[in-house]
């Protein structure tokens, strides 16, 4: 027995020592990694207000950035937030499949939509933080694509929230209009965001704002109205295992929304969040605390309000809305290409300028 514990305890020491040499093993595969620079040294349009430091600097070859996911600097946070969120929500995957039979079940298929949209925009948010550095045109190609991610997000939401929180009195009112509404509102909010990006060129950082979180708060009441009414109408008698998770998704979104509009913490201390603190980087954890409250109370629905919303949707109504699912996604890809061929358009004039 003590051979055994003493074999464990060695294996465990050369697994510390093997992490230990991760550092150095990192720093001889990029021995030449430039470090950060301050705000002034890059162009303006990629300053955020009030973070002074902990810039990357422009056009190194895509090895510095891929290897800047191990190095600290201002996106740091950023990047690994969402990259987490992205495993969990895979593993989250990977236990409901054991459980939930995806591929025959169709009642199912809007659960799943919803954690595929999920991994989809989380991964596309850590790509847009990790690259979109490398060059301006890279800048928009990339936060372009974290745009397609949120809208299909968004779209994601709205069908979970249709197909298992709605009630039957909004449901006979909203049948026909609730998910072609969701998809326009979805592809609405794409366009704001890469047309508030685009306006970087010619607009004060407000327009920005206003482009990106008007059609998203529009998008965002129309696809949590069901969720919305039903936790008004909500009572402490009622059993309902899923009511704490859909309060903990809209307090989570709310308090990521306030995060996401006013950079309050860097505002009231610049230079001091530059690396860790910033309200975009809370903006991340509670959207991404907001997403698997999301996950978990569609889940308890699916399970709980199968005799629910078994009657009140057709049975090909989970295959409409899947199909309306890959139409967002397209109109979204194809609203991104138009925009960012505004962007070379606007490039290539400058350039010609020079």
């Amino acid at each position: 027995m003590a051979t055994i514990v003493m074999e464990r305890i060695g294996r465990v020491f050369i697994s510390l020592q093997q992490i230990r040499e991760v550092p150095r093993i990192l720093t001889e595969a990029a021995p030449s990694m430039p470090g950060t620079v301050r705000d002034m040294e890059v162009p303006c349009y990629f300053r955020e207000r009030y973070i002074c430091t902990g810039y990357r600097p422009l056009n190194q070859n895509w090895r510095y950035y891929f290897l800047s996911l191990f190095q600290r600097h201002n996106e740091t946070i950023n990047i690994w937030t969402h990259l987490l969120a992205f495993f969990i929500v895979l593993v989250k995957l990977l236990q409901l499949s054991e459980t939930v039979d995806f591929a025959s079940d169709h009642h199912s298929w809007p659960l799943l939509v919803l954690i595929l949209s999920s991994l989809i925009y989380s991964a596309f948010s850590a790509l847009a933080h990790l690259l979109g550095g490398k060059s301006e045109l890279c800048h928009y190609v990339f936060f372009f694509l974290d745009y397609v991610g949120v809208a299909q997000y968004q779209y994601g939401s709205a069908i979970v929230h249709f197909y298992y929180a709605v009630d039957e009195s909004l449901h006979s009112y909203v049948n026909w209009i609730f998910m072609p509404a969701a998809t326009v509102f979805s592809c609405l909010s794409c366009l704001g965001c890469c047309y508030g990006k685009y306006c970087n060129h010619c607009q004060p950082n407000w327009v920005r704002k206003v482009c990106q979180v008007v059609p998203s708060a529009l998008a965002y009441i129309w696809d949590s109205s069901p969720v919305a009414k039903r936790l008004m109408s909500w009572s402490a008698e009622t059993h309902d295992p899923a009511i704490v998770y859909h309060f903990g998704q809209v307090a989570f979104f709310l308090s990521c929304a306030a995060f996401f509009s006013f950079p309050l913490l860097e505002c009231c201390l610049p230079g001091r969040c530059d690396f860790i603190g910033q309200s975009h980087q809370i903006f991340h954890v509670f959207l991404s605390c907001c997403t698997l409250c999301q996950i978990r109370a569609s889940y308890l629905d699916f399970v709980g309000r199968r005799e629910l919303y078994s009657g009140l949707h057709r049975s090909g109504e989970a295959a409409l809305f899947v199909g309306l699912y890959v139409l967002t996604l397209v109109v979204c890809a194809l609203i991104a290409a138009l925009m960012l061929r505004k962007v070379k358009q606007v490039l290539h004039l400058r350039d010609k300028a020079k």
